[in-house]
């Protein structure tokens, strides 16, 4: 019986409905008053930081409003938000419901059903998670274009200090892209992870994903794969069948067509970050540049690689969550007290991702 299963999920429990059907539900956490004093304020900012955003827009002080429209900035940058909260909190759902039986829910959530059974068919979860990272980039990079202040830019008359603090920094559009984008989904799809993708438009953006992943685009991360896999001296597993030989040649040739795109791209982010044609702030010398650019961007691989273990490991019981004694103590820490540390790793981890992707 699902009560019988139920023992399989972490932090969410089996709700019966009157019509026997089944849900998933939070546990309820009580707000102390530290939790509302923060929540207040951080709705504050995130609607002081939405309203300068949407005044340089209307104001003509970004690159999308002063080359085209202010009116389709705004409708581009909200498009962008909506999309990107779809395809943050997707990737927890579908992360972190590999380990439930899915026929737990095929009446009660039929189109979570229809997403996991394409997402969890062989080897497609990490073709939807390669196609899913692309689409983050494309999401934010379409923000920051969209919302962006242009250099010297002003707003409602506000002093340098704040013009500093909230436009020259990227502050605004960081908490705004953070919070409104990709925190709010993130942390809902950790606790409500069959919810959260029980329409179409979560199936929608899978196919989309899978779709960039087989473009080819990105292949050439099956090369770094490759390259550690064979380092750690363990070997790729794989629920698929071995590729034949045409199959093996679409792979490698897809592979050998990111690999040019990827270092192109590297050798022309580099010869502008050497030659000081970037949006880096003023002042930054051109060679600590490129290095704040690796360093940053290994912040970044090492946080996503975080967040996909933490929620994998969500639905495991506490017995199958490893035996390195490192990996025990994070769980402890991550699963401890009343199931807020996982929400604020993402809360955490997200804001920095994000500060890494506009400093980039």
């Amino acid at each position: 019986s699902i009560q019988a299963n139920s023992a399989q999920l972490n932090t969410t429990e089996i709700n019966p409905k009157p019509n026997h059907h089944h849900q998933l539900v939070p546990n309820q956490a009580t707000m102390d008053p530290l939790q509302l004093f923060k929540s207040v304020y951080s709705t504050i900012l995130l609607i002081f930081s939405f309203v300068i955003v949407c005044g340089l827009i209307f104001n003509e002080e970004t690159k999308v409003s002063s080359e085209v429209h202010p009116a389709l900035a705004l409708v581009v940058m909200i498009t962008a938000l909506i999309w990107l909260n779809m395809v943050e909190g997707g990737q927890g759902s579908l992360v972190g419901l590999p380990p439930v039986d899915r026929d737990l829910y095929v009446e009660s959530h039929p189109t979570s059903h229809k997403c996991t059974s394409l997402a969890h068919r062989g080897d497609n979860l990490d073709r939807y998670l390669m196609g899913r990272q692309f689409m983050v980039l494309l999401m934010v990079f379409t923000i920051n274009q969209c919302g962006a202040p242009l250099e010297d830019a002003e707003v409602f008359g506000f002093p340098d200090i704040m013009i500093k603090i909230f436009l020259e920094s990227g502050v605004a559009m960081i908490l705004m892209t953070a919070m409104a984008g990709q925190l709010n989904s993130q942390v809902n799809a950790s606790l409500c992870m069959l919810d959260y993708i029980n329409n179409y438009f979560a199936v929608f953006t899978l196919y989309v994903a899978l779709a960039i992943e087989f473009s080819g685009l990105l292949h050439s991360c099956y090369l770094v794969q490759m390259f550690f896999v064979w380092v750690s001296g363990k070997e790729i597993e794989s629920k698929e069948a071995p590729r034949d030989g045409a199959q093996n040649a679409f792979h490698w040739g897809r592979i050998l067509l990111s690999l040019a795109i990827l270092c192109y791209a590297m050798a022309v982010t580099l010869a502008a970050l050497f030659d000081g044609k970037t949006t880096m702030w003023s002042g930054v010398p051109n060679g600590v540049a490129v290095i704040l650019f690796f360093v940053f961007m290994s912040i970044v691989g090492m946080l996503e690689g975080m967040q996909i273990a933490f929620f994998a490991v969500a639905k495991l019981p506490k017995n199958e969550r490893g035996d390195h004694p490192i990996a025990r103590k994070t769980c402890e820490l991550l699963f401890r007290g009343e199931g807020r540390n996982l929400p604020g790793f993402m809360i955490g981890r997200q804001v920095c991702v994000t500060m890494c992707f506009f400093i980039i």
